[in-house]
């Protein structure tokens, strides 16, 4: 039996944690890990409420950052896998089971939630930026990657332990991809529905679309 810990980033998300982890709690009896990246809402203390484990960043860091501060837990905690998982309740969390199957029985060191069979749902600009990160990326690593973008994923801790992670925000989730691409481990998926609620997006269009280039760019040089 596999040891997983389930790693929620999240940043002024009041409105949506108490469902995400209520339905988390609900469905699977893993370790859940907040990480409250300077919110200036009662997220911590929210989560704290619910006796789960929260760790908190003074300021706004960043998703990447967040992402990483989960990962080094893991890692000092024995953990064999985390499930990666957004806090603005985009990500139904029906799907860990089948995330969690997936990787205890394929030769996958990541599985990635994919919303790729679900587009008419998804904004037409994240449908093209994903279209296009997950193609260069793709030919970047030498397999497929069909949603690159999607932040609901298991993670093998080999994995997490093998590759050293320099970005700071939403681009992190495409270096986690390239890294680990790039140190031949390999990325399956499988089919999810997201779920479009007009929620509020932290994403900056442009400004992460630059950050994107800068790290495919310097991803040639590794």
């Amino acid at each position: 039996m596999m040891k997983i810990s389930v790693i929620i980033p999240a940043y002024n998300a009041e409105q949506y944690i108490v469902d995400v982890l209520e339905k988390i709690k609900s469905i699977t009896s893993s370790e859940i890990l907040v990480i409250d990246d300077g919110s200036t809402d009662k997220t911590a203390e929210i989560v704290k409420s619910l006796n789960i484990r929260v760790l908190s960043h003074l300021a706004n860091r960043g998703k990447g950052e967040a992402l990483k501060s989960g990962f080094a837990e893991a890692i000092r905690s024995g953990i064999d896998a985390v499930i990666t998982l957004d806090a603005d309740g985009q990500h139904d969390p029906s799907y860990i089971p089948d995330l969690i199957q997936a990787v205890q029985k394929k030769s996958y060191d990541i599985i990635i939630g994919s919303r790729m069979k679900d587009l008419k749902k998804m904004p037409f600009h994240r449908r093209l930026s994903n279209l296009i990160t997950s193609w260069l990326i793709s030919l970047r690593i030498g397999q497929r990657v069909e949603d690159s973008q999607s932040g609901f994923r298991i993670i093998k801790i080999n994995v997490l332990k093998n590759i050293f992670l320099k970005t700071h925000h939403f681009e992190t989730e495409s270096e986690i991809l390239i890294r680990s691409g790039l140190k031949g481990f390999k990325i399956g998926h499988i089919p999810i529905h997201a779920i479009y609620a007009g929620e509020s997006t932290s994403i900056k269009v442009i400004t992460d679309t630059l950050r994107f280039i800068k790290l495919y760019i310097s991803s040639l040089t590794w």
